[in-house]
């Protein structure tokens, strides 16, 4: 598949993930009040399932690289995509018949959350293959932004949707969603994948990928920075809907909206991130970004009453705003820095690492949050935030302005790709 192609392509592609994520977006308020309300799921049953909804990246994100590099890209995103629509469809079918559990919950996080490394991976290593280098960055600014609107969208649309249907039937959005997807990716040109006459060993081919990713003086340090910002983020998956509804007492409509507003920071962070990065330099403003989202973190848990909404909105935003260009930021220069061959390993590692931490945050919380109370917790993990801008100022990247500064040395790349 060549850039050449022309922007049809890429359109496509865009509204799959568009429609995706809109539906996701409801589907995150929906799934969580389900199990508080309608199964009066505990503290840690939530972090159990907000941990089952990533944990997949802790099992299969390493060699998901491997396997989409083997697999046609089309054909792994619209096989993803059914399968998380067969799972979030299961859902209102067992409440139908009275057979809902938090554990069918849990299974239904851990299928959607398999079937997300390979779609997440496959996705991201598709992109470069129809924009040119130069559109690369505007081009994830865009699906940045695109992910914030619907951030911003899909949980109102979620909280209204379960204020006037209840929170089982809302999950059926989300399974619209995922065939919608399905069916707009299948219409992309399929990629070629040219069998080799000798497979290297898929360890070894891992193997690359992690040393390259690990010992590279830029991704190295910028996926510790993600780590960190993920696992904080992973509390907050568990603890948000449980703080919103049992310490402030937010009716499920303002919950979605609240949830939302996560999406205005994300928006304008994808706006304003090419105009910070040409102003201040990538590396430069990934410190900034750290910076300002440690803030924000800080300023979630604050206050009580109407004075906390206000605090828990602002707070949120400020988050999502920093963690937006920290995201597009390091995302791009992986894209262009990357050698072609290894992008999809190069993807699966930092996912592997970053969004694994993600369950791992939920699962602390979720402990934490029974033991402490939400509020504490989220103070906790505010703290655990400052590990994010730390990771970069002990790196080679706290004397950059841009990261594309500190060239690699290609003699440094791993010779396995010689096996075979």
């Amino acid at each position: 598949m060549s850039v050449g192609q022309g922007a049809g392509v890429f359109w496509r592609w865009w509204a799959a993930g568009t429609t995706s994520q809109v539906g996701s977006a409801v589907g995150a308020v929906a799934l969580p009040l389900t199990a508080l309300t309608v199964l009066d799921a505990s503290a840690f049953q939530m972090g159990l399932i907000a941990a089952a909804s990533y944990v997949a990246w802790l099992v299969v994100g390493l060699p998901a690289g491997v396997i989409v590099q083997r697999l046609p890209l089309r054909g792994a995103q619209v096989g993803a995509d059914l399968a998380r629509a067969v799972a979030v469809a299961s859902v209102p079918l067992a409440w139908w018949w009275g057979w809902l559990t938090v554990a069918q919950l849990v299974v239904v996080a851990l299928v959607v959350s398999f079937a997300n490394v390979l779609f997440d991976v496959a996705n991201a290593t598709f992109l470069p293959a129809i924009v040119s280098r130069e559109q690369l960055h505007a081009r994830n600014s865009l699906t940045s932004a695109t992910h914030a609107g619907t951030q911003l969208s899909g949980p109102s649309l979620g909280g209204l949707a379960v204020q006037a249907l209840g929170a089982v039937p809302a999950v059926l959005v989300d399974t619209v969603s995922y065939l919608a997807s399905a069916a707009l990716l299948w219409s992309l040109p399929a990629r070629r994948v040219d069998a080799p006459h000798r497979r290297p060993p898929v360890r070894a081919l891992v193997g690359e990928g992690w040393r390259y990713v690990t010992r590279h003086p830029v991704m190295g340090p910028t996926m510790w920075t993600a780590t960190a910002v993920n696992f904080v983020c992973g509390a907050q998956l568990a603890v948000y809907p449980l703080y919103l509804v049992r310490e402030l007492h937010a009716p499920a409509a303002l919950v979605g909206v609240l949830l939302a507003v996560e999406g205005v920071g994300s928006l304008v962070g994808a706006a304003l991130t090419p105009w910070i990065t040409g102003r201040w330099g990538t590396a430069r403003s990934l410190v900034v970004a750290c910076l300002v989202a440690v803030g924000g973190a800080f300023l979630v848990p604050v206050g009580a009453g109407w004075p906390a909404y206000v605090a828990f909105a602002a707070g949120n935003v400020i988050f999502a705003g920093g963690v937006v260009v920290l995201s597009v930021t390091t995302r791009t220069y992986r894209q262009t820095a990357s050698p072609p061959d290894l992008l999809s390993r190069v993807m699966a590692t930092v996912r592997f690492v970053s969004w694994g931490a993600i369950p791992v945050g939920g699962l602390a919380a979720g402990a934490l949050a029974g033991a402490a109370g939400a509020r504490v917790t989220l103070f906790a993990f505010a703290a655990a935030t400052v590990l994010a801008p730390l990771a970069l100022l002990l790196s080679p990247v706290r004397r950059l302005r841009d990261l594309a500064d500190l060239v690699d040395d290609p003699d440094e790349r791993p010779a396995v790709a010689a096996v075979g």
